[in-house]
């Protein structure tokens, strides 16, 4: 008889690259042009942003350490509201992830039809190629965690090689004090344009809880979880902070903003177009590495519900090497059905309305993981001494206060939109408590 493979696979450097492959996708590559409206007040919501995204991996990092279990929010969610919260919780991150991989898969496809213009002048040659990366993909994190962080390592590396080359580009040019390189314009200050650049640039860093999802398969998860999520989180706020603020300091307002490429734009003001066109092999890398790592979260989270009773079994079945392998297979049928769809001229419209409120469930359940570690620090079960005023308690509190916010600013529509996604999961939850179902214990034991 065979031995099983050991479950626990990833290390610290492959959690890194889980969390920093997830937050930084092909979306930075257009993020300054989306920003440039705004002007310099962009790099005033940068740095809220950014300041807000660390104290919710500060939150996320301290609850993985104290509840090393898989399935992240769902396990906090549980502990401090009980099951159904837990179990809402993890239906609109599982919804979130497939549907929102649909369009990383197209935005991926996108750039490589840059390098391979087969697939733009050929019918159905986008939806083609989606599919083959989703399936490629899906394989990847079948064989093993081992295999999908293997190719996290590889790709998150490569995708930040421009994104740094930019950084020194920007930093070379502005030690040289020459005033002329400046081409930003001259920018009106003001909070609701601060506010604005705020929100839009919450949605660069969805994915910094990644490394919690799928901890059964992580080494040491009370330290390597953590530290992961923590500097993940960190390390990408500075990159995006360094390399959307040189852009917008080196290209002027209305170049930005009619740009599709706007990183490709400065690297051809100094490098030429030769260098400038091999941008679009990164920004491939950079969607398919994301890619990979949400494929592991839209299969892991199922397997994680299954386990516990509230999901059906079939997702709980296993490959041979001990992955998700049915639920592997189901979400990403149900992921290619999208990506199909979206190739439909009828349903784009349909479809990037799902994508704003898929992404409205990401700021639900940062909220619900946010307030439930306000909850339990308040109760004295994460360290605190009780009701006592602690860092920790007001870094809490600032990561709710900093959800809310942002998920007023997404949008009511959105809102009540995502209210409806999360609704919808109650007939399940509720299936799955009749009698006959394998049932668990109703108290969470931690």
């Amino acid at each position: 008889m065979s031995t099983p493979p050991p479950r626990r696979q990833m290390g610290f450097w492959m959690c890194l690259a889980l969390v920093i492959g997830n937050v930084v996708g092909s979306g930075v590559y257009l993020l300054p042009a989306s920003l440039a409206p705004y002007g310099l007040n962009s790099i005033f919501g940068w740095l809220i942003t950014s300041a807000g995204a660390v104290a919710l991996a500060a939150v996320f990092a301290r609850l993985a350490k104290l509840f090393p279990k898989a399935g992240g929010p769902y396990v906090y969610a549980r502990v401090a509201f009980g099951d159904r919260i837990g179990f809402l919780t993890a239906w609109g991150y599982w919804i979130g992830a497939w549907v929102g991989n649909a369009a990383i898969a197209i935005a991926t496809v996108a750039y490589l039809a840059e390098l391979i213009p087969w697939i733009k002048h050929t019918t159905g040659g986008p939806a083609i190629a989606s599919c083959v990366i989703i399936w490629v993909l899906t394989y990847v994190n079948w064989r093993g965690a081992r295999e999908a962080g293997s190719v996290q390592i590889v790709t998150t590396v490569l995708k930040l090689l421009p994104l740094v080359a930019i950084v020194a580009l920007g930093v070379w040019l502005l030690m040289k004090g020459d005033a002329s390189v400046i081409k930003a314009e001259p920018t009106t200050y003001s909070w609701p344009a601060i506010n604005a650049a705020a929100i839009l640039t919450l949605w660069a860093f969805l994915g910094l809880e990644s490394a919690t999802v799928p901890s059964s398969n992580v080494e040491n998860p009370e330290r390597n979880i953590p530290l992961a999520t923590f500097w993940g989180t960190l390390g990408t706020a500075v990159i995006y902070i360094l390399t959307c603020s040189i852009v917008v300091l080196l290209l002027p307002g209305s170049q930005l903003a009619d740009s599709s490429a706007p990183l490709a734009e400065v690297i051809r003001m100094f490098w030429g177009d030769g260098v400038a066109s091999t941008l679009a092999l990164f920004a491939f890398i950079s969607g398919f590495g994301a890619l990979n790592g949400w494929i592991l979260l839209q299969g892991e989270m199922p397997r994680v519900l299954a386990n516990e009773g509230v999901f059906p079994r079939v997702f709980a079945r296993e490959s041979k090497h001990g992955t998700p392998g049915a639920s592997l297979v189901i979400t990403s049928l149900l992921l290619t059905t999208l990506v199909l769809m979206n190739y439909s001229r009828s349903m784009v419209q349909v479809f990037t309305f799902i994508i704003l409120i898929a992404t409205s469930t990401y700021l639900v359940m940062y909220l619900c993981c946010a307030v439930a570690a306000l909850k339990l620090c308040w109760d004295g079960l994460l360290g605190a001494a009780g009701r006592r005023l602690s860092p920790f308690l007001l870094i809490a509190m600032l990561a709710s206060v900093y959800s809310l916010w942002t998920l007023f600013g997404a949008g009511a529509e959105e809102f009540w939109w995502s209210m409806a996604l999360f609704a919808a999961g109650l007939p399940v939850y509720w299936l799955m408590q009749r009698p006959g179902t394998e049932a668990r214990p109703s108290t969470p034991s931690y």
